[in-house]
């Protein structure tokens, strides 16, 4: 059974660590998983816990969740191991079957790959804040700058002159109108 997908999106980050599970390493090698995990623990002096440790439950119940092709691993009551990229050039050289060895150097690659990648976004992650360290900065200066304007930006005051001609008071009764003091003495 071979897979479809990509080396690189085999490797998925699990406590940390870059890691490919033994199924998918089993199909990369052309071999059983049973068959793997049995030439591992044949060979269990070579795999210190850097190089291969057990999933626990809840980390297989995320891992099948969020990869399609694991379903199968679903209501499997062995949990999965996950072997670093050390742990899987080690596999190879364990199974030592031609077809194990010739994909440890596409494994090793991928495992390459996957950390340049990781370098290239360190990269890109040190530009932007850079950048937005400088934006921060043209922003404090911006609002300096906008304070500074908005007393030029303002219209003028207007100016308050007397005006000449006559003038009715609002509050004054309008012309020809009798007062309410006059009414009230008559």
């Amino acid at each position: 059974m071979k897979t479809h997908l990509p080396l690189e999106s085999l490797i998925r980050t699990i406590r940390g660590q870059k890691i490919l599970l033994d199924a998918d390493l089993a199909v990369i090698y052309g071999v059983p998983t049973k068959a793997l995990n049995q030439a591992v623990k044949r060979n269990a002096e070579r795999f210190p816990e850097d190089f291969l440790f057990q999933l626990t439950e809840a980390e297989k119940k995320e891992v099948v969740t969020n990869c399609d092709h694991l379903s199968r691993l679903k209501f499997s009551r062995v949990v999965p191991c996950a072997f670093t990229e050390h742990g899987a050039l080690m596999a190879a050289n364990v199974l030592n079957s031609p077809e194990a060895v010739k994909m440890s150097v596409h494994v090793v690659r991928a495992f390459i790959k996957q950390r340049e990648l990781l370098a290239g976004q360190a990269e890109i992650l040190k530009k932007l804040a850079q950048m937005d360290a400088k934006l921060l900065k043209h922003d404090d200066a911006l609002r300096v700058i906008w304070r500074e304007l908005q007393p030029l930006i303002a219209p003028p005051p207007v100016p308050t002159r007397e005006q000449i001609g006559f003038h009715v008071r609002e509050d004054a009764p309008a012309y020809g109108a009798k007062s309410k003091k006059r009414a009230a003495k008559r």
